[in-house]
């Protein structure tokens, strides 16, 4: 099957990572996990400072569901908690060390009961999602489909084949076998063209060619078989699958990532090889411009990441590092109304928009919040079937008949990502969605 997407946005920026880069190892020592990175996920934490662990020893369980785990994806010492306001944990810092402790042993999966048990205790099930509600999937529902994600059309990324350095056809295999024992229905991987693993079985495989956010499993989801009131489906990238089939096959935790570190004040692009959660220092060494500029580091792309400081960790889903400049220091003649053809803009009313050049963009928002118009701006940037503009509304009026009939179900908030990038309200879309799955939640669980 091949799907072609007309809808989407292609930014072109400058510092993409050169198409013939070959991943270069660094061994970082410090290593964390932020559990804000898991929607859904209620931690209670089940080490403490100076406690030794191995790669894949439960550091946190979910309250709601002790069952799921979240894990250490190094071997080393539990460095710190680290707590903010009324306690919360904000991150689990581990210092890496050269002995190997032993890992968790898992009973190998053998039906859907102990495929979800795998997942779970394995911290794997915590690097998937459920729709609805973009959350850590629940082990004890009933799974109707299971969608892979085996491409990225988001700014400056790189190709899934770079986790061929890790992962080889046997995992995703194996990978599979697992997650076909996971759900009642099918397990699907949608791709790009050119997709170097056509011969896996088990998995129905879909192209899609597109703009971002053709890679986004929600877009995926609601152009193969939407999800309904009722159905619950997870979803998850190719790297975790390669994962998941490499500890069923062999029993190892494979924690390892290939992070493209990109952006225009990137002094050369590259490929790093890692490990998940890795620090960013370490990931990004001296390859940051030096002229002195405040700069934005992103953990993650620039629709949908978390801006870091230097001193943090790479964050979920630990694919990408972007740099761009802050903007805090631009002194620009007529400011956002700048026709400057170095201005980068979807909107035609700028002559950066006709250019093929690669732009510099900064992180300024180039105007003000205002009233949400309903002109159809957004419905250019989402190839679904639904509203976009009337979904946010009701969900700002908390209107759940509204939400339900308007598609709620179906969403997360990186499909608003590219929506938010054009939006002329400057309105923070994903944080609005993020919200209103958070209340549906709270309001019919």
């Amino acid at each position: 099957m091949k799907i072609k997407l007309k809808k989407g946005l292609r930014l072109n920026i400058a510092g993409a990572v050169p198409a013939d880069a070959k991943p270069a190892t660094i061994d970082s020592q410090a290593f964390a996990v932020y559990p804000d990175d898991f929607p859904g996920f209620v931690p209670k934490v089940d080490v403490k400072e100076g406690d030794a662990v191995a790669c894949g020893t439960p550091l946190m369980h979910d309250k709601a569901h002790p069952g799921v785990k979240l894990v250490s994806p190094v071997c080393g010492t539990v460095k710190a908690v680290v707590r903010g306001e009324r306690r919360k944990v904000i991150r689990i810092e581990i210092a890496a060390a050269s002995d190997k402790a032993a890992a968790p042993v898992l009973t190998k999966p053998k039906d859907s009961a102990t495929a979800k048990e795998f997942l779970a205790a394995s911290g794997l099930l915590a690097l998937m999602r459920q729709r609805p509600y973009d959350i850590v999937p629940d082990p004890a529902d009933n799974v109707r489909d299971i969608f892979v994600t085996a491409f990225d059309s988001a700014p400056l990324a790189s190709s899934y084949s770079v986790f061929d350095a890790i992962f080889t056809t046997e995992d995703y295999q194996a990978g599979i076998d697992v997650l076909a024992m996971a759900t009642s229905g099918k397990v699907y991987i949608s791709h790009e063209a050119g997709f170097p693993h056509t011969s896996l079985r088990g998995a129905e495989l879909v192209e899609f060619d597109g703009a971002y956010p053709a890679s986004n499993v929600g877009v995926q989801i609601a152009n193969i078989r939407p999800v309904d009131k009722g159905d619950i489906v997870w979803t998850l990238d190719f790297a975790t699958l390669g994962r998941i089939g490499r500890l069923a096959r062999t029993g190892e935790y494979n924690f390892s990532t290939v992070v493209t570190v990109a952006g225009p004040e990137v002094k050369s692009p590259c490929l790093v090889k890692t490990v998940c959660g890795a620090s960013l220092k370490d990931v990004i060494g001296s390859n940051l411009d030096d002229s002195g500029r405040s700069l934005r580091i992103i953990s993650g792309n620039v629709f949908t990441g978390i801006a870091e400081n230097i001193d943090d960790y790479l964050r979920f889903p630990y694919r990408q590092i972007t740099v761009i400049d802050e903007g805090d220091d631009v002194d620009e003649f007529m400011g956002w109304a700048s026709f400057s053809p170095s201005k980068m803009s979807e909107s035609s009313s700028f002559p950066g928009h006709f250019l093929s050049k690669a732009f510099r963009p900064d992180a300024r928002i180039n105007g003000g919040r205002r009233a949400m118009i309903v002109s159809g701006q957004y419905d250019r940037f989402m190839p679904m079937d639904i509203l976009p503009e009337y979904l946010l509304k009701a969900i700002l009026s908390n209107n759940i008949d509204d939400m339900e009939k308007l598609g709620i179900y179906e969403v997360a908030p990186e499909d608003f990502a590219a929506a938010e990038y054009a939006d002329t309200s400057k309105l923070p879309l994903q944080q609005i969605v993020r919200d209103g799955l958070d209340s549906l939640r709270k309001e019919l669980e």
